[in-house]
This record gives C-alpha cells, sequence and structure tokens, in this order.
C-alpha cells in the first residue's frame, strides 16, 4: 500500500497563516488523514477556523495559541505525536520588523521546536523553508532551472534571508539525533518559491497599489527577471507528500536530512507580469517598464537607507524599498522540482490553469471590498 498519514498525530506551526491554514486543510481531506491535529499559532484565521468546523468529528482537532518561542507550550504541544510541520515565521522583506525578533521566531523559535521534539520522541519533521535561504545574493547572479545540487555564494546578510538559511541548517543537523525510545529524528526542509493564492496578503497589497493606479499594477520587477512562483495548494500538498514518504520505510533514507526546492508548473514570469497574469482576467493592467532604471532605483534605495541609519537614534524610518528587495524582484530566479518529484512523488495538484482561475476569482471578488475601505481611508 502506498503511505499515508493514517493514524498520526500532527502539529502544524503557524497554522492560521497564508500557507499553514491550507496545509491543515489538506491534512483533514486525506480520505486516510490523521487521529488529531494540533494548531499553533498567535491568531487563527476564519478560513481556519471554517474548514475545522467543517472537518470536525473526523479528525481531533485542538487549536492552541501561543508564541513559537513559549518552550513550555512547544512541549505540551508536542506530546504524544510523531510528526510537527512547521511553517511559523514571520516573512519580512522591507526590514520592518526589528532584525532580533526576526531571528528570535525564525531561528530560536525552530530550535525550542526541535528541542520540544527530541524531548517527546516526536519522529517526523518537516520545515518550511524559503528559496530566500540561497538568495539571490547582493551581486544579483541568476539561477535558471537550479537544483539542489547547484553551489551558489548566498552572500545576502537580510534578517529574513538569513533567519531562513540558519533555522534551516538547525532543521537538517538534527536529522538523524537519537531520541529516547531508541528511535531518531527524521527531518526534511522544503525551499519554496514565491506562493501566491486566495487569501495572499502579498497580492491584497498589490491589488491595493493597483486601485491606488487606476487599475494598473505598479511595475517592481523588470519583465525579464523571470521567477517561478508557486500555488499555495501545491505547496501545502508538497509538504504532505513529503510526510508520507518519510513514514515509508523504502523512502525515508532517501529524504532524511534533504532539503527540497518545491515549485510548480506556473509559467517563469516577473513578479510584475505575475499580478498582471492573475489581474488581466478581470480587467487590471500593469506598467509597462520600471518607473526609473534599475541603477537609479539602486542608488535611491542606497540613499534611503542612509537615512534610515541617521534617523534611528531618534525614529523608526522604514524605507519604501531596500536594495535587498529590488535584487529579489529583479533577478532571474527559477528552480525545479524534479528532486522533490523523485524523491517523494511531488506532482502539482493543481494546474496553472486551474490556480490562475481560482486565484483571479479571489481577487475579483476583493477588488469592491478594496475600493471601498480605501475610499474611506482616502476621506479620513
Amino acid at each position: 500500500m502506498p503511505p499515508s498519514l493514517a493514524g498520526v498525530r500532527c502539529l502544524v506551526t503557524g497554522a492560521g497563516g497564508f500557507l499553514g491554514q491550507r496545509i491543515v486543510q489538506a491534512l483533514l481531506e486525506e480520505e486516510e488523514g490523521p487521529a488529531e491535529l494540533r494548531m499553533m499559532d498567535l491568531a487563527f484565521s476564519p478560513t481556519l477556523l471554517r474548514v475545522c468546523d467543517q472537518y470536525q468529528g473526523k479528525t481531533k482537532l485542538q487549536l492552541m495559541k501561543g508564541d513559537i518561542q513559549d518552550a513550555e507550550l512547544l512541549l505540551r504541544a508536542c506530546q504524544g505525536l510523531s510528526l510537527v510541520i512547521h511553517t511559523a515565521a514571520i516573512i519580512d522583506t522591507l526590514g520592518t520588523v526589528p532584525a532580533e525578533k526576526v531571528m528570535g521566531v525564525n531561528v530560536r523559535g525552530t530550535q525550542l521546536l526541535l528541542d520540544a521534539c527530541a524531548e517527546n520522541n516526536v519522529k517526523y519533521f518537516v520545515y518550511t523553508s524559503s528559496v530566500e535561504a540561497i538568495g539571490p545574493n547582493m551581486r544579483g547572479d541568476p539561477i535558471i532551472n537550479g537544483s539542489e545540487d547547484l553551489v551558489y555564494d548566498s552572500n545576502d546578510s537580510f534578517p529574513y534571508s538569513q533567519s531562513k538559511r540558519i533555522a534551516e541548517q538547525c532543521v537538517l543537523q538534527a536529522n538523524g539525533q537519537q531520541l529516547s525510545n531508541g528511535t531518531s529524528l527524521v527531518t526534511c526542509a522544503l525551499r519554496c518559491m514565491y506562493i501566491f493564492g486566495e487569501e495572499s496578503q502579498f497580492l491584497q497589497l498589490h491589488l491595493d497599489g493597483a486601485i491606488m493606479n487606476r487599475d494598473v499594477f505598479q511595475r517592481f520587477s523588470r519583465k525579464e527577471a523571470a521567477v517561478n512562483p508557486a500555488y499555495v495548494g501545491n505547496v501545502a500538498w508538497a509538504h504532505l507528500q513529503a510526510a508520507k514518504a518519510m513514514r515509508d520505510p523504502e523512502r525515508v533514507s532517501g529524504i532524511a536530512g534533504q532539503f527540497y526546492y518545491i515549485s510548480d508548473d506556473t509559467p517563469h514570469m516577473s513578479y510584475s507580469d505575475l499580478n498582471h497574469e492573475l489581474g488581466k482576467e478581470f480587467g487590471f493592467g500593469v506598467e509597462p517598464k520600471l518607473c526609473m532604471p534599475l541603477s537609479l532605483l539602486y542608488a535611491f534605495a542606497f540613499v534611503m537607507e542612509v537615512v534610515s541609519l541617521l534617523l534611528s537614534p531618534f525614529v523608526k524610518f522604514v524605507p519604501p524599498t531596500n536594495r535587498h528587495l529590488l535584487t529579489l524582484l529583479n533577478t532571474p530566479f527559477t528552480f525545479s522540482y524534479k528532486k522533490a518529484q523523485k524523491d517523494f512523488s511531488y506532482k502539482p495538484r493543481y494546474s496553472w490553469d486551474d490556480a490562475k482561475r481560482m486565484t483571479a476569482n479571489w481577487m475579483a471578488a476583493q477588488v469592491p471590498l478594496r475600493r471601498e475601505i480605501l475610499k474611506q481611508k482616502k476621506q479620513r
């Protein structure tokens, strides 16, 4: 029989988040699903609560509200489990969150969770990593259809990127750790691409910007700076496939201690052109080019960073952009999911056409509400 998650007792951290709630939904949709599912976060979205209500009775469900840095809570949360899927993280590309908080949640929180797993003999650990764990680096060296074997100079020291890189290393180094019951911990990390889909806060921000720009998406990335975004439903599905493979005696040795790039069959395009591909379904356009040459944008970002540094003793000023974000948005950076396909039979669950349709429908439904909210803000 193919591996399943039947009878598993599982914890999903970050369960109230964009990806976390889709992982929970995918787990509960399994024909042979977990016996118990614990969901941990600082807050729980209405969508997650609706999903829990829909599947009440099939699986024992428990919501656990709290901080990933609460060691005592983590010890309680991991008691009697066999699987942890760790998605909880602070995502910050602008530098709005203090670096120590980003490192505290993303690195210290991950290590505390690994410690709690070891204390409770939790055998399987799937970590949601990010493509930003590798780059792009500050030189903007491109990668086209990269693989896990690629050697790349990851010289970016931006707090979020650095935190995901260090946390991933902690997870992979913990693989094979001996547990008190005589077994050993099995870990893997999934380096996810930029994730899009219904309820994406990033898409909502871009949508707001387009509405204020006369229904035209602002261009933040060059057309040639192709990346490969992935639909949230496919990324959630990859987590389940990895967890199943870990429980398969014939496949566990191949996945243990490994990291994987998780993408899907979304066409390679720039971030700005993804917005347009989704938005043109309901009549939104996109600016044809950057507001100024990229070199001038870098100069502007550098000046803003200097101003932010000079003002830091007196007031917190977060620039509207920075060199890290410009590099991220304007570097060709694409990866293959072939290793995940080979090692744990990952195959996208949703086609690009379906992902585009569902996401565009959600965005279109948001437009009237966002127009009204933005109108009220303007009138204040």
